[in-house]
């Protein structure tokens, strides 16, 4: 049977768990610190001890407020939380800690790009809530093992409308959610950590219907790429089983990341099975006029501002503000390299050059590259200077640099006799040297072969090994040659 796959529109809703990198959990002064051994980040309110009383963690608070205006959301000043009735191993209390009817931000949007084009993914809300802890299978033969320590760490959930349309558009905006939280540093972002975890909302309807079709959710996939994968092949199922006439069910499925398969887990409960109520030990909670502009007033400057500006201010391309914009690290290095030196354009160059380079072939962070901005900055200066070409300053010296982080790039360059040479009667010599080598050439560039002036270029940046000034090199070879 021949599938017609081009009739259906693919229709995808996102939920986004993010973990905030307060220093202790949502609700009591356990540490929130990814790792340890199982079960030391525990106290009687984690292990939902009788009479152990919750108290609001102020710092998380403030980082989903941030989150919700990083995203145009508009913040609830009135809230409460509610217990959601959640009977699994990994919650000991029995109920999970979560926002309801009252989410801390609702709407907004988030801007994404794709070969498509450009769209505003339409958020429905920003929540708080606790994780939960987690189940080990594989620890003993015979019993599941908990580990408590992630219970209680303080989450935002961030769910879309039904705005996604491809398994593409899903992927662009995972890495701009991710982009954003980083920028903000309320979350690292880690989905192989599960530090960031997305369940993907994935429906089917022909195209030109309105109306929604029925929805599976794929829970807990680990990584942008799998999100993309998982959508892709449950969309196809869909539509299959919609071809076939069979019913589709609503579902909760897992996805197999070594086949790209999905499988069902369970059928889909109801909002209401949850049995949400508020919860009697935490008082509500107001958000002020003084404590909304503080934090209004503590966001850094987001990419889209950042690219902006680049493009503005500094003169860049959109393409190179974009590439360095990408990553929070990226940033932080290219400020403080700007403020070495006024090469804005060099120093992006730089960025995405021999930098990259480097940090690819030795896994390093920008965050623990050896080479400081300030060094590379003196770097980009000699090449700018014309004291160095860029040829010899990326071969040679950056990985002199590189060994040696301290060492000042005029020293290396000096103790390595590569500093080119400005003075005109040393060129004069390599040029008439050059010129003897190839009269033939010569003969054939006064006869009106001008490209040849490379060839030219190229001997004497030979017969010198890289020290002669290529501008005064240029200029004396003009002169011998037309003359």
């Amino acid at each position: 049977m021949s599938i017609n796959y081009d009739a259906y529109e693919i229709v995808i809703g996102l939920e986004v768990h993010a973990q905030l990198l307060t220093r202790t959990k949502l609700f009591c002064g356990d540490s929130a610190v990814f790792g340890g051994d199982p079960n030391t980040h525990v106290s009687p309110v984690t292990l939902g001890h009788p009479g152990a009383l919750p108290k609001l963690n102020r710092t998380a608070v403030e980082f989903a407020i941030k989150m919700g205006l990083a995203c145009h959301s508009e913040i609830e000043r009135n809230n409460y939380f509610a217990r959601k009735n959640y009977f699994y191993p990994d919650l000991p209390k029995g109920y999970q800690i979560s926002q309801h009817t009252t989410p801390i931000c609702i709407g907004g949007y988030v801007h994404i790009r794709t070969a498509e084009g450009e769209k505003d993914v339409r958020l429905n809300r920003i929540h708080l809530e606790e994780d939960a802890g987690k189940s080990l299978h594989d620890v003993d033969p015979e019993n599941t093992s908990v580990d408590y320590n992630r219970a209680g760490v303080p989450l935002i959930e961030i769910v879309t409308e039904p705005d996604l349309r491809s398994g593409d558009e899903a992927y662009a905006y995972l890495t701009e959610v991710r982009k954003i939280v980083r920028f903000l540093g309320i979350c690292d972002g880690n989905m192989e950590e599960g530090s960031m975890r997305c369940d993907a909302n994935v429906s089917i309807r022909l195209k030109g219907v309105t109306t929604l079709g029925t929805k599976v959710e794929v829970k807990n996939l680990n990584s942008i790429r799998n999100v993309r994968r998982a959508i892709e092949f449950e969309a196809r199922r869909l539509i299959a089983l919609a071809e076939e006439g069979k019913p589709i069910q609503q579902q909760t499925r897992s996805f197999d990341a070594g086949d790209g398969t999905t499988f069902p887990l369970r059928t889909k409960e109801e909002a209401n099975d949850y049995r949400y109520f508020a919860d009697p030990d935490l008082p509500p909670f107001q958000v002020s006029d003084a404590f909304l502009e503080a934090v209004r007033r503590s966001l850094p400057a987001l990419p889209e501002e950042l690219v902006a500006r680049y493009t503005r201010d500094l003169q860049l391309p959109e393409y190179d503000a974009r590439v360095i914009c990408d990553d929070k690290e990226t940033v932080d290095y290219f400020e403080k390299l700007i403020k070495e030196t006024p090469h804005y354009k060099a120093a992006a160059n730089w960025l995405q050059g021999p930098v990259w380079s480097a940090r690819n072939e030795q896994g390093l962070s920008l965050k623990d590259f050896p080479v400081t901005p300030s060094n590379l900055g003196r770097l980009i200066q000699l090449v700018e200077e014309g004291r160095l070409s860029f040829s010899i300053a990326s071969s040679r010296i950056f990985p002199a640099m590189l060994k040696d982080p301290a060492g000042d790039p005029l020293d290396i360059a000096t103790a390595l006799n590569l500093l080119q040479s400005s003075d005109t009667s040393e060129i004069a010599v390599w040029v008439e040297q050059a010129l003897a080598k190839m009269p033939d050439k010569v003969t054939e560039y006064r006869k009106g072969k001008k490209g040849l002036i490379g060839l030219f270029v190229g001997e004497v940046k030979k017969l010198s090994k890289g020290k002669a000034d290529p501008r005064l090199t240029n200029q004396l070879l003009l002169e011998k040659l037309e003359n």
